[in-house]
C-alpha cells in the first residue's frame, strides 16, 4: 500500500470543526430506538442498547453521537500522527483486510452505528468506523509489520503501548473466597477523557453485557467485563510485542464475541484464539462466578499460553510472563526493575502477598489507586506506580515511545467480584483512580511539546467510585 500523509496542522483544524448534529429520527417512533436510552452518573455515559445486531448499532450510533463525532476526531488525529500515515491509508485497510474477516453480525452492528450517526447529520462510513473500531490495532501492530515487509525506508516504528494493570484474585486469597477482579486503564489522556462510557447491551443472541468502553467502538476495548454467565474478564497489553496475520480476525471483534457469548473460561480461550491476528495482543484475565476459577491467557501470535486455578491469583501490567513470548514475540526487557511494567508486576506480587485473604472489592479500589514506586521504594505518583501519571515524569516510557512527560497514564478504574457479577453489576471510577484531575491548560502552558494535541486534548476531571447494573435505568 502506498502511504500518503497529511499533515497533521490540517488534521487540527479539522478537529476544532465539528459537524453539526441535525437528527432526522425521532425516538418516541422510531421502532428501533424505543427500547434504548442513556443517562450520565459519576462522569460516566450509561448507554443500554437491546435487539438485533443492526437495531444495537443504530441505537449505539444515534445515542452517542455526539461523543463518537468528538472521539474520532480526536483517534484520527492520535493515529496520523503517530505512524504517520493518512486517513486514507487506514480506511484502505480496513476495507480490503479487515472488513472481509469480520462476522456478518457485527458487520451489520457497524452499519447500523453508521446509521444512527447519519440520523443525526454525522456523516462517517463504515471504512471509517472500522478504522476507528481498530485504532488499538492497526496503528501499532499492523504499520510497524507492513513497514519491515515492505523495507520502507525512514519509517517510525510504533510500538504497542503498554495499557492497564489489573489481577484477578480467588479462593483464599480473598476475604470472602469468591473472584475478585480489579482494572485501571493506561491510555493518552487523548482517549481516557472520552473512555467514560458504560454499556448494557442486551442482544438478541448470546449473553447480556455490562461493560465499560469508548464510543462508537463495539467492544470495551480495554477489555473489562462481565456477561449473564457469569464470566469475568479484564487484559493488560503485552509491551514490544510484534507479529500480523493480515489474513486474521480484527482483535475488536473477537474480544466482543468472546464476551457475547462465552460461557465458560473454555469458551472465551476458544472464541479469542479463533482467528487470532496478532492485533492487540494482551494478557487476559478471566474468572468464572460459578465455578470459583480464574485464568490467565497470554495471547500471542505463535504461543498462546494458559494458567488456571481454583485458589489463588494472577496479576498483570503489560509484561509477559511466559519465556517462549518473551523470546520470539517481543522485544522487552522483562529484567530491568526500573521499567513500568517491572515495577507494577512487583508492587503487585507485594501488594498479594500482603493481603493474603483480605482482599474485597474495597482494597482493590485502593490497589488501582497505589502510588507506591516499588524500584525508588516510596510514594510518589508516576509511571511506575500502579496508578500511573506520566505527565510528570521527566522519563517518560520508552519501551512504548511515550516522550518524557506524556500526556498518558492510568485513565479509570473497575473493580467487581463474584456477587457483584451474579447481580450484573460493578464500581467504575472515571479519571485517575487516586482522584487527581489533569488540567489540560495547565499541562500545555508547561510542555508546549504537544501543542499538536491542543485541538483534542481536554481536562480529565475524576469522579466518584460509582455502581452501575444491568438494567439500571436512570442515576441514583
Amino acid at each position: 500500500m502506498r502511504t500518503n500523509r497529511l499533515p497533521v496542522v490540517i488534521l487540527a483544524v479539522l478537529a476544532m470543526c465539528p459537524l453539526p448534529i441535525v437528527s432526522s429520527a425521532n425516538p418516541q417512533t422510531d421502532a428501533r430506538l424505543k427500547k434504548a436510552y442513556r443517562f450520565e452518573q459519576g462522569g460516566w455515559t450509561y448507554v443500554h442498547l437491546e435487539g438485533s445486531p443492526a437495531d444495537i448499532g443504530f441505537q449505539h450510533g444515534y445515542l452517542l453521537a455526539r461523543e463518537i463525532q468528538d472521539a474520532f476526531q480526536a483517534i484520527q488525529l492520535q493515529m496520523t500522527h503517530d505512524a504517520k500515515r493518512d486517513w486514507q491509508f487506514y480506511r484502505r485497510a480496513s476495507r480490503e483486510m479487515l472488513w472481509p474477516h469480520i462476522d456478518s453480525e457485527y458487520q451489520q452492528e457497524l452499519q447500523g452505528i453508521v446509521d444512527g450517526l447519519k440520523a443525526q447529520g454525522v456523516n462517517l462510513d463504515v471504512d471509517d468506523l472500522v478504522s476507528f473500531n481498530a485504532f488499538e490495532e492497526l496503528p501499532s501492530y499492523y504499520v510497524p509489520w507492513l513497514n519491515k515487509k515492505e523495507k520502507t525506508a525512514n519509517a517510525p516504528h510504533p510500538v504497542p503501548p503498554g495499557n492497564c494493570s489489573a489481577f484477578i484474585a480467588t479462593g483464599r486469597m480473598t476475604k470472602a473466597h469468591q473472584i475478585v477482579l480489579a482494572h485501571n486503564n493506561w491510555t493518552s489522556y487523548l482517549a481516557g477523557s472520552r473512555w467514560v462510557a458504560i454499556f448494557d447491551i442486551a442482544p438478541r443472541g448470546g449473553n447480556r453485557i455490562l461493560m465499560d468502553g469508548f464510543p462508537g467502538v463495539i467492544t470495551s476495548d480495554d477489555d473489562f467485563g462481565i456477561n449473564s454467565a457469569g464470566i469475568m474478564i479484564s487484559e493488560t497489553t503485552i509491551t514490544q510485542f510484534e507479529g500480523w496475520d493480515p489474513n486474521g480476525k480484527p482483535e475488536f471483534v473477537r474480544s466482543r464475541k468472546a464476551l457475547q457469548y462465552a460461557k465458560s473460561i473454555d469458551d472465551y480461550v476458544r472464541i479469542l484464539k479463533e482467528g487470532n491476528n496478532g492485533g492487540y495482543a494482551n494478557d487476559w484475565l478471566i474468572g468464572d462466578r460459578k465455578t470459583g476459577e480464574i485464568a490467565y491467557l497470554e495471547l500471542g501470535l505463535k504461543n498462546t499460553p494458559l494458567w488456571r486455578t481454583h485458589d489463588g491469583y494472577f496479576v498483570s501490567s503489560n509484561f509477559a510472563r511466559d519465556e517462549r513470548v518473551l523470546a520470539e514475540e517481543t522485544r522487552f526487557d522483562s529484567h530491568d526493575l526500573s521499567s513500568s511494567p517491572n515495577a507494577r508486576r512487583v508492587r503487585w506480587e507485594q501488594l498479594m502477598n500482603e493481603n493474603k485473604g483480605k482482599i474485597d472489592v474495597v482494597m482493590a479500589q485502593q490497589f488501582l489507586a497505589d502510588h507506591f514506586d516499588s524500584f525508588e521504594k516510596k510514594q510518589q505518583a508516576n509511571e511506575r506506580t500502579l496508578c500511573g501519571h506520566v505527565d510528570v515524569v521527566g522519563k517518560g516510557i520508552p519501551e512504548w515511545d511515550w516522550n518524557p512527560y506524556y500526556p498518558g497514564g492510568a485513565v479509570q478504574g473497575k473493580v467487581t467480584d463474584s456477587e457483584m457479577t451474579a447481580n450484573m453489576s460493578l464500581w467504575a471510577r472515571a479519571g485517575h483512580p487516586c482522584g487527581q484531575d489533569f488540567v489540560a491548560k495547565d499541562f500545555l502552558e508547561l510542555h508546549p511539546e504537544y501543542e499538536w494535541e491542543r485541538s483534542v486534548l481536554r481536562d480529565m476531571r475524576a469522579g466518584p467510585w460509582t455502581t452501575f447494573s444491568a438494567a439500571q435505568k436512570t442515576a441514583r
